[in-house]
């Protein structure tokens, strides 16, 4: 009897998962070797070195990216991606030309592309997901042309008509469209979102960049009114003045829109998470916060510009770890079992083809 309690006990155990946190390892020093002899080599060959470039970042990023200890892979090869940049270089030279003969000829290729995209955007998701991998399995995309379509071209474009009050709704759509779409192991996500917290994220954002922008005004009219008041208009000094308070304002206004962009994707970053699975296998949760993160972006962003781009490396790992350190899984037992699917080859061409045009579809 005692130790059929303990079985049913340990079974209700390995039922309920087991925690996990994602980490990552990269190191500024090490990337920034990768990144600059990438940089180095795709200027020396006009470009025909970035699909290498692209290769070697993401399996650097993938690698030093683990679970339980276990890193994951990006399989993919520098001339598959080399293959679709050379069609793409094709087509927009194509475009262009068109372009330069006939402004009737560019409307109908722009219209071309558009309807073209949403296929894009599906190949370059099927193919970075089946070059992904996790303990010898994949991860598969099975979305297709029409709901590309949909949520792509037709929802922002209703987006616009409604004057954007339908946004929120549409983004809801568009990351719950590439979650549900997205699958390991042969068991696809299953994300159950609602409008409401979209709705939330966006109006906190709005409310951050109109605060901002009404404490811009008050200090402006009090420094007006200082200035006026006394003498500094007529000293000599007041092109300075102006000077700082254009500056003033600039950098109160990319402050309110990095405010805002923070609070939004940080609240929809940890809903989408929270109320994103993997039955059976795995839930997420993300515990991202608004004063952390808006600290990095404009610490990345300034490093950056002050030192002329050399800190990019440093940037894009610091925020890879970031985004990591907040980020956690309950695992479940079947996870364990998951052996790889027959991925199909029939499509692979065409997959490569989209390599150019480096859609970066992420909901990190």
């Amino acid at each position: 009897m005692e130790s059929t309690q303990s079985s049913e006990q340990n079974s209700q155990s390995l039922a309920a998962g087991r925690s996990a946190n994602i980490t990552f390892s990269g190191k500024a020093g090490e990337f920034f070797g990768i990144w600059i002899v990438n940089l180095l080599l795709s200027i020396i060959t006009l470009g025909i070195y970035s699909a290498w470039a692209t290769v070697r970042t993401r399996q650097y990023f993938y690698g030093h990216t683990k679970i339980e200890q276990q890193s994951f892979h990006y399989l993919a090869s520098p001339i598959q991606i080399l293959k679709g940049r050379i069609i793409a270089v094709i087509v927009f030279a194509l475009f262009f030309i068109a372009s330069s003969l006939s402004p009737v000829a560019a409307i109908i290729l722009a219209v071309l592309f558009t309807l073209v995209s949403p296929l894009l955007i599906v190949l370059s998701l099927k193919f970075n997901m089946r070059m992904s991998r996790y303990r010898n399995v994949r991860f598969a995309f099975h979305g297709n042309y029409l709901g590309a379509f949909t949520y792509f071209i037709l929802l922002p474009a209703f987006s616009v008509l409604s004057l954007y009050l339908a946004l929120p709704w549409a983004l809801k759509k568009i990351d719950q469209y590439i979650c549900s779409n997205i699958s390991f192991g042969g068991q696809k996500m299953q994300v159950n979102t609602e409008p409401g917290p979209y709705y939330v994220a966006a109006l906190i954002a709005m409310a951050a960049i109109f605060g901002l922008i009404f404490a811009l005004v008050i200090i402006a009219a009090i420094t007006a009114g200082i200035i006026g008041m006394s003498d500094i208009g007529s000293s000599g000094n007041a092109e300075v003045w102006a000077l700082l308070i254009t500056g003033s304002i600039m950098v109160i206004y990319f402050l309110g829109f990095a405010l805002s962009g923070a609070i939004y994707h940080v609240y929809v970053r940890n809903y989408l998470f929270e109320r994103t699975t993997l039955p059976g296998i795995a839930s997420f949760q993300s515990k991202m916060k608004v004063m952390p993160y808006l600290m990095l972006i404009i610490t990345n962003l300034l490093a950056i510009i002050f030192s002329l781009g050399l800190a990019y490396p440093w940037a894009k790992v610091r925020k890879a770890a970031y985004l990591a350190s907040v980020t956690s899984l309950t695992i479940y037992p079947q996870a364990d079992y998951l052996v790889d699917e027959q991925q199909s080859e029939s499509q692979a061409f065409a997959e490569e083809a989209v390599g150019l045009f480096d859609i970066d579809i992420s909901i990190a």
